[in-house]
């Protein structure tokens, strides 16, 4: 009787095997960190400042973390400026920009991507043209064509000329672009107007797009000085990065600890806006990138 006998499996339990780090992820990662330390860098300071005595501020080498901060230099910016006002000024001047650009912007970029006519080519080149035109050597004209209209020393002078955009305009044609015509085309032949088809298909799938058009203005008008400083004079209708050049007091005898306070108050609505808003932004920045 031969009896058949399994052969005896032998395990061989062998060492795990330790993750290999490239050499360029590390270097990779040492930028990033370098990189952000040199953009929050300016930013931290500006806090610790706003939190420190005048005479704290110019400390060598500087404290980055005060050890008794001093919150009264926020409570000096609404005693030396009228800084409501001046809030409610750029909220109304920017909103209103954000909301003309985007609606003009996103309707040029679609017919300048979607919609056929005679010297569409010629018309966008032209557009593209005024984009390397610096606002220094315009700034006359305009202010000529505000004061022509009766609208000078106001905030409309601040909102009518930034209705439309180069910039706004070429980011929403190269988005729309991206879309397949077979939709629009599709949705014509069951009868809808081409103001349907951008209404209820182009339009809606743009969001990203419009989204991050929305922040870039945000952002870039919140912050806006140049225009403001040459179109305003009262001071009733200041906006806010113009209204804080008083903290700086007659011939800068101001505390830099109070400036640097009112600096904070003005970048929080920006801050806001990223944070809740990022997703977006990141969407339409990065569409078209994979396919």
């Amino acid at each position: 009787m031969t009896t058949d006998v399994a052969p005896s499996t032998t395990v061989v339990l062998g060492r795990r095997r330790r993750p290999i780090v490239k050499v360029g992820s590390i270097v990779g990662m040492v930028l990033l960190v370098l990189a952000a330390v040199f953009a929050l860098g300016p930013l931290l300071w500006t806090l610790t400042t706003s939190l420190r005595t005048p005479a704290e501020a110019f400390t060598n080498p500087p404290q980055w973390i005060p050890t008794s901060p001093d919150f009264s230099n926020y409570a000096a910016v609404f005693n030396q400026i009228p800084i409501g006002q001046f809030f409610l000024n750029s909220v109304v001047v920017t909103v209103l920009i954000v909301v003309g650009q985007t609606i003009t912007c996103t309707l040029s970029g679609y017919a300048f991507a979607m919609v056929s006519f005679p010297g569409k080519n010629t018309i966008f080149g032209i557009f593209l043209a005024t984009m390397m035109v610096p606002l220094q050597t315009i700034i006359i004209p305009v202010f000529v064509i505000v004061k022509t209209m009766g609208i000078s020393d106001s905030l409309a002078s601040l909102i009518i000329p930034a209705l439309g955009s180069a910039f706004g305009t070429f980011l929403m044609r190269q988005y729309f672009m991206q879309m397949p015509r077979e939709l629009g085309e599709a949705a014509r032949i069951d009868g809808a107007s081409q103001w349907g088809v951008f209404r209820h298909v182009y339009a809606r799938m743009a969001s990203p797009a419009i989204a991050t058009l929305a922040i870039l203005n945000f952002s870039g008008f919140w912050a806006e000085f140049y225009r403001p400083l040459i179109f305003i004079q009262s001071q009733s209708n200041f906006t806010l990065p113009l209204g804080l050049v008083g903290l700086q007091g007659n011939l800068g005898t101001g505390s830099i600890s109070v400036v640097l306070a009112g600096v904070i108050l003005a970048m929080i609505p920006s801050v806001l806006l990223f944070i809740f808003a990022q997703r977006y932004f990141i969407e339409g920045v990065t569409a078209g990138s994979f396919r």
